[in-house]
């Protein structure tokens, strides 16, 4: 990928600076308003979409990759990290990028509730959606999926460690960032150098910046008011009526709770896999997402 053709650049919104990436001509200066959004994952930031970002833009597409509240290059505030005040930034972003046609939303795993949690505030302004590798909360799916108490065989046990209350998870990831954080990219890939260690390195990086530790975990912290969120507005709104699309690793586990999990909360459901990969869908097989992605495009009109 070309990387000088990227532009990075800082938006203040209320209470947060968001740094973006963009690449391709903002609607405001005239650009194509035919907009995709990339919402990243954690621990991760903007550069988990480096692979695609330049093929998109080849695409046609106004390509915008943000680091949501907290991560990367954006302010790290104290609080705001539900899912809907996190969805708020966006939409704000967006609207000062002169995006005013129903975008792509594209999320993958925290970035994926962000996504969620935008379209059903906002459900004018996505004219379809991607969700990658995360239950959501308020769903039965998630309920299930925390269910067990066997850490050892439940990949998602971090979330009991990250969300619970006090600074213990930070005091004790503290000084071990980079064998905690690179633990999750290996174990959780079905392709343990698609994270190399130099990228691995960059997001470390990231994470120990001042701040950055404690924002990444108030995400999950966030958890319960992200679950009462959802149930209130899925009961006020109804289910998503936008397409949907739910892509998971097949040595992951989203594939075999998303048809149910996405069932609950949107009516037009489609499920793919990505072969070969694990959780880093598009760090382990980029071109495979970039397939899935142009075919819900094209099957779902284009536009």
């Amino acid at each position: 990928m070309d990387m000088q053709g990227l532009r990075h650049n800082m938006f203040d919104a209320a209470e947060v600076r968001i740094h973006h990436v963009t690449a391709g001509t903002p609607p405001s200066n005239g650009g194509d308003d035919r907009t995709i959004v990339l919402l990243h994952g954690w621990p991760q930031t903007w550069w988990e979409w480096r692979h695609i970002i330049e093929p998109l833009h080849s695409d046609g597409w106004f390509v915008v990759t943000p680091d949501y509240r907290g991560a990367g290059g954006s302010s790290k505030p104290e609080s705001g990290y539900d899912k809907h005040t996190m969805a708020g930034d966006i939409r704000a972003l967006l609207h000062h990028l002169g995006v005013k046609k129903p975008i792509t939303l594209v999320g993958h795993d925290l970035g994926m509730l962000v996504g969620y949690a935008y379209a059903s505030l906002y459900p004018a302004d996505v004219r379809r959606l991607v969700l990658m590798e995360a239950p959501i909360p308020g769903t039965e799916a998630y309920e299930s999926s925390l269910a067990t108490t066997r850490y050892s065989k439940n990949r998602l046990w971090h979330f009991h460690f990250h969300g619970a209350a006090g600074n213990e998870a930070e005091t004790l990831i503290a000084g071990s960032e980079l064998p905690y954080l690179r633990n999750f990219y290996v174990k959780l890939s079905a392709n343990p150098d698609a994270i190399s260690l130099s990228d691995a390195k960059r997001y470390v990086a990231d994470y120990t910046a001042p701040g950055a530790m404690r924002a990444g975990l108030e995400l999950f912290r966030a958890f319960e008011k992200d679950a009462d969120d959802n149930r209130r507005v899925l009961s006020e709104k109804g289910k998503l009526t936008m397409p949907v699309l739910g892509l998971g690793g097949t040595a992951s586990f989203f594939l075999p709770v998303a048809e149910k999990m996405l069932s609950e909360v949107a009516e037009s459901v489609t499920v793919r896999p990505i072969e070969d990969s694990g959780h880093w869908i598009a760090e382990e097989q980029p071109e495979t997402l970039l397939r899935r992605l142009r075919e819900f495009i094209r099957e779902t009109g284009g536009e």
